[in-house]
Order: C-alpha cells, then structure tokens, then sequence
C-alpha cells in the first residue's frame, strides 16, 4: 500500500494553533519521511518565524492549494476534543494533539516555541514601560478575563460557556489590584473604566496576538482565564494565576507548571462540556454562573497574583526612553528622569470607547488564620 504524506487540517481558536505546535514539531522529528503540510483555517500568525513548520504552513485560501498541494496527499483533520484522553482529563491540549498527530500516547511534550521578531519585543517592552511611567508603578499585570464566546450584552459581558469572568467581578479585581500594580487589560470588548471609577486601564487597541505575546512576556505576572494569553504566558515561562470554571484545568491550562496557579471555580460543580463533541443543554444550565465570584474569592485571586508577584519579581536595571521621548541628541538619553512621558498611545493609559475556585476540596486553612479557596466556593454555595 502507498504510504502517501499528509495534510494536517488545523481549525479553532489562536490557543489551539500555538498548542499543536510541539505535536507537529514531534511529527517532523519521528517521521522525515512525511512531506506533510499544514492548513490553518484560523490562521498561520503563530507559525511565523518557525524555521522547520512554518515552511509547511498554509492558509486554507493560499492560492491554488489544493491542486497543488492537497490533492496528493491525505487530508488529516485534527480534533483535539474528541481523543479520549482528553475528554477524560488525562492530558491536556498540547498531549491530544500529539495523540491525535502522532499516536504515541501521553507523554511530555516541550514548551510550544514562537519566535518573536526583533520589532514585537521592542513593541512589547515599550507598551510595558509607558503604562509604568503613566501609572507611576513599576509592576506590570496583563489582565485576561474573557474567552473567546464572551459577547457584550447592554452594558455587561457574558460567557454562556462559563470560561470567562464576570463583568462585575472583573471591576472588582481591577480596582483591587491597582492598589498596587499598574494592569493592562487584555480583551477585544471595549469597557469604560472610567465610567466604572476606576483608575487608568491600559488598554492597547489593535495590537495582534503576537503583540500581545510580546506584551505578556514583557509584563510581570499574567491574570486570565481559559482562553490564549495564558497559553502565551506558558510560552514565554512568565508566573501566571489562571481562572478556570467550565472546563477543566488538567485539559486546557497547566496546573503541574511551577510558575502556574491554577485556581478552580468548577471543581466538584462542573458538568464536563463535550464540546465539538455533541450538544448539552443539561451541561450549558449546569454550568451557567459557574465563574460568578464574591468578595471573599476576588481578594483570594489578588492574593494569588500577589504571591506570584514577590515570588518571581526581579527589578529590571535596564533604561528604556520612549521613541517618542527625547533623543539621545538633546542629553538626555538614558535619564527617563528628564523625559516626560509621551501622548498615550490610543487605548493606553485611557478608557476605552464603549458600555459601561474550587481547589482541591482538601485544602487547608492557610497558616496566617485565612480561609482556604476551597472553603470560600463551599461558604458561597451554601447561600
């Protein structure tokens, strides 16, 4: 029998692409023999600068693509939801792709690799600096806290699959936060932070996600739920603290990595969401509201950026001017003292236009008398 070379057929979300990388990777190294290509349907923008895949990499409208590339080969779709070891949380998202790509069971997989350009590092580290000089704070947190099926509705967000915050709660964090940390909020819906009484957001608008690559390895701790800036922020090996409700933390974050804390809304609550599998509407009620929090659970998850904070933190020594700030022409170069800080870039540093955890039930009071996460989810459920 012709052992013909592959088409990899890759859909979803930019989580799931950056995710399938050391699969694909693994794919290249076992088996030389396949000329296999990939076709992105949600795009090829991770694969850029990857000097083995990216070669091999297609968009699904490429000109001509399947005379000239497809038609020889056999189409593989891959569907990391439907490996039974996933929909059973024995792997996470990078481990599915690999079974579904390689067949050669759970395994370790390296850290997906994405090579950022010279300019996005540069872009990166000066969106970070100018929130610090117009914050007046020099700890950076880039916020996350809705999914891709969040939408806006009237003046509110909402995640009718579960994985995203709560508007409200989300307010609330920040305001709690911003008594110590300046925070980038990380998010395509538009919020008047302003409106809401809160202090400046920065809130970079336009930027890609390999911007915000740049931008989660440049800041120091990254907040958010199930949704890409935490995979970026696994990438780039910052300390993360991810919320998850919905779905469940051993399938699409990485409760195991040290620099992770992985809070969980759901456990003990959750009704697993066969997604891309079949549809539930038992499921979707169940867990409606899963990721609503009270006041006890918002100072829980500040704490946990906090711990992550003095765990990791290092003080940068280098000097960064602003391009738009004095040049080095008029003496000032490498004195930030002597500069002022620029116009903001639109979004940074000014509101937007727009509307206004179950952890393992085994968890101990912590030794300062304060409740365990645990306790606070059990105490709210009971209400």
């Amino acid at each position: 029998m012709t052992q013909r070379s592959k088409a990899f057929f890759l859909n979803g979300g930019a989580g799931r692409v950056l995710c399938s990388i050391p699969a694909f990777e693994k794919h290249l190294e076992e088996y030389p023999e396949d000329d296999f290509i990939i076709v992105c349907e949600g795009g090829t923008d991770f694969f850029k600068g990857h000097p083995d895949l990216y070669p091999r990499v297609y968009d699904n409208w490429h000109k001509d693509l399947f005379r000239t590339h497809i038609q020889m080969r056999d189409i593989v779709t891959t569907e990391p939801y439907r490996i039974w070891e996933y929909y059973n949380q024995k792997c996470n998202l990078s481990q599915a792709f690999d079974i579904n790509i390689n067949n050669k069971g759970i395994r370790d997989l390296p850290k997906p690799f994405l090579k950022l350009s010279r300019h996005e590092q540069l872009n990166g580290k000066f969106i970070v600096e100018e929130v610090k000089q117009v914050s007046g704070k020099e700890k950076v947190v880039v916020f996350q806290p809705f999914g891709r099926g969040s939408q806006p509705v009237g003046n509110f967000i909402i995640d009718e699959g579960g994985r995203s915050f709560e508007y409200q709660n989300v307010i609330a964090i920040i305001r709690k936060l911003q008594k110590k940390y300046a925070v980038i909020y990380m998010g395509e819906h538009q919020i008047n932070f302003e409106a809401e009484g809160l202090q400046p957001v920065a809130s970079p608008q336009g930027a890609s996600l390999r911007d915000w690559a740049a931008i989660v390895a440049e800041a120091d701790v990254f907040l958010g739920c199930d949704s890409v800036g935490q995979h970026l922020a696994y990438t780039a090996e910052k300390p993360a603290v991810v919320v998850v409700g919905a779905t469940c933390k051993e399938n699409i974050s990485y409760p195991n990595e040290p620099k992770f804390e992985v809070l969980d809304m759901g456990e003990g609550a959750r009704i697993y969401d066969p997604i891309r599998i079949s549809m539930d509407e038992v499921t979707h009620r169940n867990n409606d509201g899963i990721m609503a929090m009270n006041g006890k659970i918002e100072d829980v998850i500040v704490e946990s950026v906090t711990k992550q904070m003095n765990k990791y933190w290092k003080k940068k020594n280098e000097v960064i001017v602003l391009p738009n700030q004095q040049s080095c022409s008029t003496g000032s170069c490498g004195h930030p003292e002597h500069s002022q800080p620029s116009k903001l870039m639109p979004g940074v540093g000014e509101p937007a236009d727009g509307s206004a955890i179950f952890m393992n039930p085994k968890d101990k009071a912590s030794k300062n008398g304060k409740k365990g996460f645990a306790e606070l989810i059990t105490e709210e459920s009971k209400k």
